[in-house]
């Protein structure tokens, strides 16, 4: 039922490296999220498929080295769907994700530390009321514990490859698009004279007359 000391400390360990890169490379803050949403600031696209590539990567070429194993749960179309929605909503209004929401609340933010309260309480609703959604949820169509490789019906490598490709080419794409909407500037410095200009909320940040 429960892990072993061994397993437990490894998560222990490797939850506090993520939670270090996500501090590090900026998208356990707020304005970084906001400006992702904003089509702004592209920091949590970048981490976030780069993280996709380099996890698949290491899944698919530890499993058969016996180091780890793949715990595949049931594709459920209605859970996704509905996951999915409640989870967008969630990131638009408190503008956290649950992981980068955990990291901002370590950081010290309190904004941060009212949405774990939040997914929480969430939680808690859902335990309640899982016998009562889990037919309505099921009825939406259930595939079964199936992977994307085996839903396609090629080798897990060559998913991985046209995942790892695409990727490259949106990254390129999203490079190319910051340094031509200010040549010469680098993305993030672009980014923070736009929100100095425009501020979060398209509003104009300006001194006022006499420099009050």
């Amino acid at each position: 039922m429960f892990e072993s000391l061994d397993q437990l400390a490894l998560g222990l360990v490797t939850g506090i490296a993520f939670g270090f890169l996500l501090q590090k490379g900026r998208v356990a803050k707020y304005q970084t999220i906001l400006g992702q949403l904003l089509l702004r600031d592209w920091t949590v696209v970048k981490v976030m498929a780069t993280a996709i590539v380099v996890g698949s990567i290491g899944v698919y070429t530890l499993v058969p080295l016996g180091a780890t194993k793949l715990d595949i749960w049931p594709f459920q179309v209605g859970g996704v769907l509905l996951g999915a929605l409640l989870f967008g909503i969630g990131l638009a209004l408190y503008g956290y994700c649950p992981g980068t929401g955990l990291a901002g609340s370590g950081e010290g933010n309190r904004d941060a530390m009212v949405g774990i309260l939040g997914m929480i309480t969430g939680a808690g609703i859902f335990v309640a009321a899982y016998n009562w959604l889990e037919p309505i949820i099921l009825g939406l169509g259930d595939l079964g514990k199936i992977s994307v490789p085996e839903l396609v019906g090629v080798p897990p490598w060559v998913v991985i490859a046209a995942l790892t490709v695409m990727v490259a080419a949106v990254l390129g794409l999203i490079e190319w698009h910051e340094r031509g909407r200010m040549p010469g500037a680098l993305p993030e410095q672009q980014t923070r004279n736009e929100r100095g200009r425009l501020g979060w909320f398209g509003r104009t940040n300006r001194p006022m007359a006499g420099g009050r």
